[in-house]
């Protein structure tokens, strides 16, 4: 065997990755062996991707996902130097974020009691949420009544007999999306302390008594038939999301907003697009003080 055939086991012991992944790499074009053997189909590597493979190592040990680690390559191999700090000043900020949450978990187990499923519901959480598929219908008015019109509207919509015969099903939580701008205000109003309500929560509160442009959707599947009287089928962007979960009544909620919107002012985030609420639990068979809603915040790094 040639000086410089290295085969996969003795790479894999080199660059201490796993012989699975190489081979996943392999199937990604990430890291492909230089030759293959034409009649066992086994991988050689080369003294020259070496230090391909301790860089993939080491980029994979700071939390990168496999997308990021071909963006990061990518960009590397052709001098975009601005997308490589754009991938490392994303993972700094998804770092920051996850440290935030392991001191309010540590602060939690140093309590005599803690409630698990309380500490669940009252604590931020980065999520990645897909695309969605949808049926929506925008409109300007007051808050909650708009939104009983508004689901009902698109309620009577997936009753139609064309819905029923396309076999339209709802598949997902009622969605709420607020277009309005709840962001602003300044720097000092967002670091008064826990005895203040933030700039950004007072302004959702208040959304309740004020006419606001909302969106709500059902996420749907099967064809839709007959668009019209507003309602439009769409998809709702996949994003990377701050997400938490409140337990009450919809007039509470601001309370949740409060508690994301510091945790997001700690991190040095800011909201990045239409805020989401996917409301969990049925109005109608659910208790307010058991109601379930789920607060999802697009986000970004402070400009």
């Amino acid at each position: 065997m040639p000086a410089d055939r290295i085969p996969i086991a003795r790479f894999s012991a080199i660059t201490r990755i796993s012989q699975r992944a190489l081979r996943y790499y392999d199937r990604l074009e990430i890291l492909v062996p230089e030759a293959r053997d034409p009649f066992t189909g086994y991988r050689y590597y080369t003294s020259s991707q070496m230090e391909l493979g301790v860089k993939i190592k080491a980029i994979c040990s700071l939390g990168f996902s496999l997308e990021d680690l071909k963006t990061y390559l990518q960009a590397e191999a052709c001098g975009d130097w601005d997308t490589v700090d754009s991938l490392m000043e994303g993972r700094l900020s998804a770092v920051r974020l996850e440290m935030l949450r392991l001191k309010r978990i540590e602060a939690l187990l140093k309590e005599e009691r803690t409630e698990l499923i309380g500490m669940a519901l009252t604590e931020p959480a980065v999520k990645d949420v897909p695309a969605l598929r949808v049926i929506c219908r925008k409109e300007t008015g007051i808050l909650s009544p708009t939104i009983e019109k508004l689901i009902g509207e698109l309620c009577s919509f997936v009753d139609l007999p064309a819905s029923k015969r396309n076999q339209l099903k709802v598949i997902g939580p009622v969605i709420a999306i607020y277009h309005e701008d709840c962001a602003k205000g300044n720097e000092n109003d967002r670091e008064r302390g826990d005895e203040h309500v933030s700039v950004e929560a007072e302004a959702i509160s208040d959304w309740s008594e004020k006419e606001v442009s909302i969106e709500v959707a059902l996420p749907i599947a099967g064809k839709v038939e007959g668009e019209g009287s507003g309602i439009e089928v769409k998809s709702l962007p996949a994003a990377r999301m701050l997400s938490m979960i409140h337990k009450g009544s919809y007039p509470t909620l601001h309370k949740s907003y409060q508690s994301v919107f510091k945790y997001m002012a700690g991190a040095g985030l800011e909201v990045a697009g239409p805020i989401r609420e996917l409301y969990l639990s049925d109005p109608c068979k659910t208790a307010e003080e058991e109601l379930l809603t789920e607060i999802q915040i697009p986000y970004r790094k402070e400009r």
